[in-house]
């Protein structure tokens, strides 16, 4: 097996393709393959010799030619958790859609021989590691949630080598190297005043008040846009000023959301900002004394990486309940609070938003206690393993 194995990697080589990374479907996933093909460039591996495999479905149709990379694009669908008769109708398209999916990846497989297949997990992951793990393609796991979904768990079976964010998560062979982050997060210095100062001056906010952040995700989240858009109407009507509210709440909401609070400051000293997308979300975690958001794996490495206290509302439909498993994690370091989706009310942000900025030495604590949680070097960390399992 190890005259195979040498073999098809001087295949693969000789054709050019080093790596393919395949997954995706959500920023969670397409965000640390990214991170992890730009430190493979970093180390020496040409652009070309990386390729992506993912969903026609997934935020990687747009994001990974943006970023120069190649990428292939199957069909299908993740799968719907309901057993009324729409979802069955849905399951069965999203079965045969893999089927497809996983017959190309066959094909694929067998015409490039990559050294090294990297599955970053989500649906789309599954064909072609599956794929891989037939002709002997080895194959690098990377899962960055606290617990592993349906996809990364059966991967995980026969993966050579499982990378995790967090050192409880149940996968075999695992490597505790943290979550790839984009280029941003991995160079941020220790947050002062200094540069919190110039974040806020960057996203356009006052340097004398405190910040709150609100995220939903790159879609946005409707309980959490719900909440905190009345928690500023509630502010407002109670001058609980000088607040400045930086909320971000996703392309699906924009619309309906823009049409509640009035930005700006008005008279209540209650500064409202309302974007549907932000770009610079390391400016923004910096500037921020305090971040409400899910609590999906890369948001809380990133908060993590700059250190940002975050009142953590889970997505309670996230399959295997990880979001709180995520933020659970954060808790128990003390840099975080979870509030749960059901409860997510203005009433409950405002009694928990509001005590913690009337709380300067906890927040300070808190920040302390997330910057703690910083794995720095994550991304190179699992280059390493995947030129080991290459090799």
């Amino acid at each position: 097996m190890r005259t195979r194995h040498a073999a098809g990697t001087r295949r693969a080589r000789a054709k050019g393709t080093f790596a393919v990374i395949t997954g995706g479907g959500t920023a969670g996933h397409v965000l640390p393959a990214l991170a992890i093909a730009d430190a493979l460039v970093a180390k020496g591996h040409p652009p070309a010799s990386i390729r992506f495999v993912g969903s026609r479905r997934g935020q990687e149709a747009r994001a990974v030619p943006q970023a120069g990379y190649a990428v292939t694009l199957l069909p299908g669908r993740g799968i719907v958790r309901k057993l009324d008769g729409r979802s069955l109708v849905a399951n069965g398209a999203a079965l045969a859609g893999l089927g497809v999916a996983f017959v190309r990846s066959v094909a694929m497989i067998a015409a490039r021989r990559p050294a090294v297949v990297v599955s970053v997990g989500g649906y789309a992951s599954v064909p072609y590691a599956v794929a891989a793990a037939i002709f002997k393609v080895p194959v690098l796991l990377v899962n960055t949630d606290a617990l592993p979904g349906a996809a990364n768990r059966l991967v995980g079976r026969f993966a050579r080598r499982c990378a995790v964010a967090f050192p409880e998560t149940p996968l075999p062979r695992a490597a505790l190297t943290g979550a790839p982050l984009r280029r941003e997060f991995e160079l941020c210095p220790s947050p002062d005043a200094a540069r919190a100062a110039g974040a806020r001056a960057e996203l356009g906010l006052p340097s004398d008040m405190p910040v709150v952040a609100a995220v939903g995700g790159s879609l946005g989240a409707r309980r959490i846009n719900d909440a905190v858009a009345e928690m500023v109407d509630r502010w407002r009507r109670a001058d609980a000023g000088p607040v400045a509210v930086y909320h971000v709440v996703g392309r699906r909401d924009w619309d309906r959301v823009r049409s509640g609070p009035t930005p700006g400051a008005g008279s209540s000293g209650v500064l409202y900002t309302v974007v549907p997308y932000e770009e610079r979300m390391a400016a923004l975690y910096c500037a921020a004394d305090v971040v409400v958001c899910r609590a999906g794996a890369i948001t809380v490495a990133e908060l993590g990486a700059v250190g940002t206290p975050a009142v953590l509302v889970p997505f309670p439909g996230a399959p295997g309940d990880h979001q709180s498993a995520n933020a659970r994690a954060l808790v128990r370091a003390g840099a975080g609070v979870i509030v749960r989706d059901d409860q997510c009310t203005a009433e409950r942000l405002d009694e928990v938003v509001g005590g913690l900025l009337r709380d300067a030495r906890r927040l300070d604590q808190m920040a302390v206690s997330a910057r703690g949680l910083r794995r720095a070097g994550a991304a190179a960390a699992i280059v390493d393993l995947v030129e080991e399992v290459a090799a």
